[in-house]
């Protein structure tokens, strides 16, 4: 019986900068991945940890674990991808290098790499971890709003119109004010989806 997943994240671009430093932050160096090279949307996603909390959702649809029993690891040099711990205390752990392209040639090395960090996620400078958390909680159509507000947000700070600390802002007011149906069908899903892209574009024209 599996006891609890475990899924890492690096901390995206700005893992090392302190949580006072974040106001002033620019497209350019949120797009600076340390690890992965990824689209734009993704990476900034990384840099906010929107990504990892969506796949704490994942996760649970995936698999049927609850919210409780789902963990986030830091893990800088993002070789191991997520684990699986059992009852009997035994972890099963997924490795492989960040960029894992077809390279028949190229084999994986121990040695190249022989430390592997782990820390717990600093809430404070991540809050969109614990919102990730809280939508997968409250079910319903919250994590949809989460995600309609957060593509919204994201293409307004890569096109410079906000600042970063901007997309979660607008994922919370969307979460605030948006209507929440607790059993959706398909077309409350349709929409939640766009109330909540109003509602975090009318958020970023306030802050205008």
């Amino acid at each position: 019986p599996v006891r609890r997943l475990i899924v890492t994240c690096s901390g995206g671009a700005f893992r090392d900068f302190r949580a006072e430093e974040l106001a002033n932050v620019t497209v350019e160096q949120a797009l600076r991945h340390p690890q992965w090279d990824m689209g734009a949307k993704i990476t900034i996603d990384s840099s906010t940890l929107v990504n990892k909390g969506f796949e704490v959702i994942e996760a649970h649809w995936l698999f049927g674990t609850p919210a409780e029993r789902i963990s986030v690891l830091l893990h800088p040099q993002s070789i191991i991808h997520s684990m699986v711990e059992f009852e009997d205390g035994a972890i099963k752990a997924q490795l492989g290098t960040p960029d894992r392209a077809n390279r028949p040639g190229e084999r994986f090395n121990f040695l190249n790499h022989p430390q592997l960090t782990f820390a717990e996620v600093d809430r404070a400078k991540y809050p969109a971890l614990d919102i990730a958390y809280d939508c997968l909680r409250r079910g319903g159509t919250a994590a949809c709003t989460m995600n309609g507000a957060n593509e919204v947000a994201v293409a307004a700070f890569l096109a410079r119109k906000c600042a970063w600390l901007d997309i979660v802002r607008a994922i919370r007011y969307a979460l605030e004010h948006a209507a929440f149906v607790p059993s959706p069908t398909l077309a409350d899903y349709a929409e939640a989806n766009a109330e909540a892209r109003a509602l975090a574009a009318e958020f970023l024209q306030l802050k205008n």
